[in-house]
């Protein structure tokens, strides 16, 4: 049941969106005088500051964004976005994590990434989850509880992954219904998106998927399978018919990269309607990991470089998150920001660190934060003072192997366990590598901001 000053707040929520409709434009500002309001607590002050001038500045491609939006997205999704991650997820959920984080001494992350299933209907090149098979699965009662505890200790924000989770349709749906005043997001390979599930996502309105794409035609299919890029372009395409709102992610590798950073990949996306592109890169994750894939530092740095260029002349939202360390301030795993928990209920810091100490069926979320692998974690935040080299693993492999070893932490790989020296130890030279390169792009860019100024190691 809402509160008073929920109800008063979705109320102003109203009110801003209606005078957008009758000229965004012009009323812009309305929206933003309305999440300063309401943010009684600063807890979203720093974005907003940062944020404030750049939308409201019509020559700016994220004004440009906005209006995008505007018109692309139905106008009761999008205000069930508003009200669910700016309100809740944001201004309430971080007020609620920062107390209890005090009282308990612990991170509490404002999102949870778990697994409803093992299963999927596809097996990419290179991916983890396919060892599993079909074997693994959290029954509807146990994702509900997760989410449950989560909102208890002020998360409102969760992401299915695994394993493909649309597997999964209906309990998703009804985890939806359920939870109400969560945003749900889910990283699909989107060939089990059709118009009856597109359907359901506009009635409950709290459902956006990110859709796994590995470039163009060719380069998709050849780590997806025949036939698959296809079937992403018709999710997309039936998604955007409904005015739903979606988006892209997509993983670049020593042979996919320059595919990934083109301008003709990102301005199809934004064609087809993607709205925002998570990147990643290749992890060597598993016994069966392909290192060849690991980016070298010169592909990395075009990355890097690419993706700033387009923030300032693509209208479309855009995180990678090895190379975008400086906005996060570091790693954001091990409940700083997000814990990922598997299909067998291990809670892991990461979706790429499969070591536990913890699982939800013998654990409680807060005993997950509490435990000697959260906490290590914690102390050791940020691994780097250089914050384009955040990860433990990919760029400060000795960290990661101190960490479980301290921890006591277990691999959580049912299939063929990985000892934590094994996988950092394919990293090491790639890690020795990127710090020269990633050294000398954070000096050049703090030199730019402020002369003189650096904080690389």
């Amino acid at each position: 049941m809402k509160t008073v000053k929920q109800k008063v707040m979705a109320k102003g929520l109203d009110m801003a969106l209606n005078y957008l409709d009758q000229d965004i434009e012009k009323n812009m500002p309305k929206l933003v005088d309305w999440v300063e309001k309401f943010d009684i607590n600063n807890s979203i002050k720093p974005q907003l500051d940062v944020v404030k001038p750049i939308i409201l500045n019509k020559d700016s491609v994220w004004h440009k964004y906005i209006l995008k939006i505007w018109d692309q997205v139905d106008r009761d999704v999008l205000k069930k976005f508003f009200i669910n991650f700016i309100l809740y997820s944001n201004v309430e959920g971080n007020s609620k994590r920062k107390e209890l984080m005090k009282t308990h001494d612990c991170n509490i992350p404002w999102a949870i990434l778990f697994d409803p299933t093992s299963a999927c209907n596809l097996k990419c090149i290179g991916c983890w989850a396919s060892e599993y098979g079909n074997k693994l699965r959290m029954e509807y009662d146990t994702l509900t509880d997760i989410v449950r505890q989560g909102k208890e200790l002020g998360t409102y924000m969760f992401i299915f992954s695994g394993g493909e989770p649309l597997v999964r349709k209906d309990d998703i749906i009804r985890l939806c219904e359920e939870h109400n005043e969560c945003q749900f997001l889910a990283f699909t390979n989107g060939t089990l998106i059709d118009e009856k599930f597109a359907d359901e996502m506009l009635r409950v309105k709290n459902f956006i998927p990110a859709i796994s794409i590995e470039g163009f035609e060719e380069a998709t299919d050849r780590r997806r399978g025949e036939g698959t890029f296809k079937s992403v372009v018709r999710a997309m395409d039936i998604l955007r018919e409904r005015k739903l709102p979606f988006g892209a992610s997509a993983c670049y590798t020593s042979e996919n990269y320059e595919a990934i950073a083109s301008e003709e990949f990102f301005d199809f996306l934004i064609e087809k309607g993607c709205l925002f592109t998570w990147l990643f890169t290749y992890i060597p994750v598993g016994t069966d990991a392909v290192p060849e894939l690991m980016v070298k530092p010169e592909q990395r740095e075009h990355m890097y470089h690419k993706i700033r260029e387009y923030r300032s002349t693509k209208p479309m939202f855009t995180m990678d998150f090895w190379n975008d360390g400086e906005y996060v301030d570091g790693c954001i795993a091990g409940g700083r920001s997000y814990i990922h928990i598997n299909a067998n209920g291990d809670i892991e810091p990461c979706a790429f660190i499969h070591y536990a100490d913890t699982n939800i069926y013998k654990h409680t979320l807060l005993d997950a934060y509490k435990s000697p692998l959260f906490q290590a974690y914690r102390k050791n935040q940020p691994f780097n003072c250089n914050p384009l080299r955040p990860c433990p693993l990919l760029d400060n492999p000795e960290k990661l192997k101190e960490i479980v070893l301290e921890s006591g932490a277990q691999s959580t790989d049912l299939k063929s366990p990985e000892d934590v020296c094994d996988l950092t130890g394919k990293c090491v030279e790639r890690a020795k590598e990127w710090a020269v390169t990633a050294d000398r792009i954070w000096q050049e860019a703090q030199s730019t901001k402020c002369e003189g100024a650096s904080c690389a190691k």
